[in-house]
């Protein structure tokens, strides 16, 4: 039998999936409010993996992905995925959202999201939340599953993992 041990804190950050013309000092300052001091934030990034978002949102959606100071206990992600969909709703106009906050955390192991979404590789947590491990560093660098979401899978999200990762990393020190 394995000795039970409390989980280590992890890096908490969020993807956010947005028109060019959204409010984004506006969200980031909301964010700020939630979860606290955003220590990392990604370039915007052209967003054209999929058109799951096109109906909503419209057409050459930008992403980024920012990173908090604030290490969190894993169990929290749960809590926490809800918080930012009821900012998307307190954001949305006419039934619509205006952006897609993703949260997730990483450690020096891995990459997780959070969804509302079960399928077969993901664990319920509770709340109505699943957890997906979406990456893993392995070799040097992060590798995504057969399951890891188009763009999760590609060079320039791994590379921004990596940033965050090691700032994690010395956080930790």
């Amino acid at each position: 039998m394995g000795k039970i041990v409390n989980p280590q804190r992890v890096k908490l950050f969020i993807g956010l999936i947005f028109q060019k013309s959204a409010k984004i000092a506006d969200i980031k300052n909301r964010l700020r409010s939630k979860f606290g001091n955003i220590d990392f934030e990604s370039e915007i990034l052209d967003f054209n993996y999929t058109d799951y978002y096109k109906k909503e949102f419209g057409a050459n959606l930008k992403r980024s992905f920012l990173s908090f100071s604030k290490l969190i206990l894993p169990d929290k992600i749960s809590a926490i995925k809800n918080t930012t969909n009821k900012l998307e709703i307190s954001l949305s106009k006419n039934h619509k959202r205006l952006i897609n906050l993703d949260p997730g955390y990483l450690n020096d192991a891995k990459v997780v999201l959070a969804t509302t979404k079960d399928y077969a590789h993901r664990i319920y947590l509770k709340n109505g939340i699943y957890a997906e491990t979406t990456l893993v560093f392995t070799k040097g660098a992060f590798k995504p599953y057969s399951w890891t979401y188009p763009d999760y899978q590609s060079r320039e999200y791994a590379d921004i993992f990596a940033q965050i990762r090691n700032i994690f990393i010395q956080q930790r020190k």
